[in-house]
């Protein structure tokens, strides 16, 4: 007996003298590069759609309803895989059900740099959707089975900052290719991006840390530490799914959040989708400039994010945040249509936009207080999709209203009414104290 005592007291020293390794930190590294060039995928058709080659090719010159439904179809099919097919991953794992969305993705963007058609490109940005509304929910999955719940607020922020970064880069990027070589480039140069999240995926993560040869003891145990009590704790306080379903689907506060953030989602993938084809058609920027100053929003919305979380922190409320971020953007957006100032009109609608960014930490961390932990999950998922699903109809939208009036002026006023309707169901929470 003292004999095997001694054993497991050396054992135990020479494990105190190792160090731990470090493999979540390369898994965030990893989920960081794979949402980076999702992001980055999906934006190169708002660069292309104010080429003339590829109008012209696609048969959709002088035909905006057309060219809003190339975006408005991948946030359909993105919105509803986003919900349908997330239970995929309690099936398969996040790791298979990734590497399964990263081939669909690669699959679409190879078909869509060799389409002919108008309707094959169309199914290639469905399919898009579905690979990209299949990959995001999984990154979630992937954190809260990897991190402690100390370390989750840090390893979500690092990956999330992905989701601005990208589109900053890839539009002067896009740009740049679209006039050095072909708007079929850009199809090019994202599936060989594409490729390199689905190598790290493939050979370099697993679903949990036991799973994973390069994870030591010591850093699994301090990974479990943490993730064996929440588990018994989520256990003593499962109930049903009708029940969890409940208690979100019957508090009108949540219905609220959901409007807000569709008229958010409106707002972002509407001008968003149309930005570059405004700067360069409706004020005349150059295919160069046109780049960069696209890329203005996300690098903007980048520090609002980091403001907007600030501000939760110090007062507590979140309501007044959404509230102020809907004013400043709808005077963003107004003085863009307003001045005459081509550089002026751009960098103040690139302003509204970014100011929009303050609503997302504030909404979610409303739902996070107003939803059960064990609901947050399908919460989340229901919220997401359904304003997905709202801002799926503004690009087409917005086309149809160009083709009706033959100008973006009139889109633009609608965009600031929806916006400002946003911020006045905030209003209601806002008085609420929340």
């Amino acid at each position: 007996m003292s004999q095997n005592l001694q054993i497991t007291g050396a054992e135990e020293r020479a494990l105190d003298q190792t160090k731990p390794s470090r493999q979540r930190v390369l898994l965030l590294f990893i989920l960081f590069i794979g949402i980076s060039i999702a992001y980055l995928d999906r934006v190169n058709v708002a660069v292309i759609a104010a080429n003339a080659q590829f109008l012209a090719d696609m048969g959709i010159a002088g035909q905006p309803v057309k060219i809003g439904l190339l975006m408005s179809s991948f946030l359909i099919a993105y919105g509803t895989a986003n919900v349908v097919l997330s239970p995929l991953g309690a099936f398969l794992g996040p790791r298979k059900a990734m590497i399964l969305a990263y081939i669909v993705i690669c699959l679409a963007l190879v078909i869509g740099g060799i389409a002919g058609s108008f309707a094959i490109l169309i199914a290639t940005r469905v399919m898009l959707g579905i690979g990209e509304g299949l990959y995001y929910p999984m990154q979630n999955t992937f954190v809260k089975n990897w991190f402690p719940p100390k370390e989750r607020g840090r390893a979500n922020t690092a990956w999330i900052i992905g989701q601005s970064l990208a589109p900053a880069v890839a539009m002067p990027i896009f740009t740049y290719l679209v006039v050095t070589y072909s708007w079929r480039a850009t199809f090019h140069w994202s599936f060989a991006l594409s490729l390199i999240p689905l190598m790290l995926l493939l050979f370099f993560t697993a679903d949990t840390p036991r799973g994973h040869k390069r994870v030591n003891q010591r850093e699994l145990q301090h990974i479990e530490a943490d993730l064996n009590s929440e588990s018994i704790e989520n256990y003593l306080t499962g109930s049903s799914f009708r029940k969890l379903a409940g208690s979100y689907v019957l508090n009108y506060r949540f219905w609220l959040l959901m409007l807000i953030l569709a008229t958010n989602s409106i707002l972002s993938w509407g001008l968003l989708s149309w930005l570059p084809t405004y700067l360069n058609h409706e004020r005349g920027f150059s295919w160069e400039t046109m780049g960069w100053m696209s890329s203005l929003p996300f690098i903007i919305g980048l520090f609002f994010k980091i403001i907007s979380g600030v501000l939760i922190d110090r007062t507590g409320r979140n309501a007044p945040i959404i509230v102020v971020s809907a004013l400043l953007c709808a005077i963003g957006v107004y003085s863009g249509v307003a001045v005459e100032n081509n550089y002026v009109a751009a960098i103040t609608i690139a302003f509204g936009i970014g100011a929009s960014s303050m609503q997302i930490p504030a909404i979610f961390t409303l739902l996070q207080g107003l939803v059960p932990k064990r609901a947050i999950s399908s919460a989340a998922g229901t919220l997401n999709g359904i304003a997905v699903g709202f801002g799926a109809l503004s690009p087409v939208l917005i086309g149809f209203s160009i083709s009706m009036t033959g100008n973006f002026s009139a889109a633009l006023y609608v965009i600031i009414s929806v916006i400002l309707t946003g911020g006045l169901l905030a209003a209601i929470l806002a008085a609420q104290r929340l």
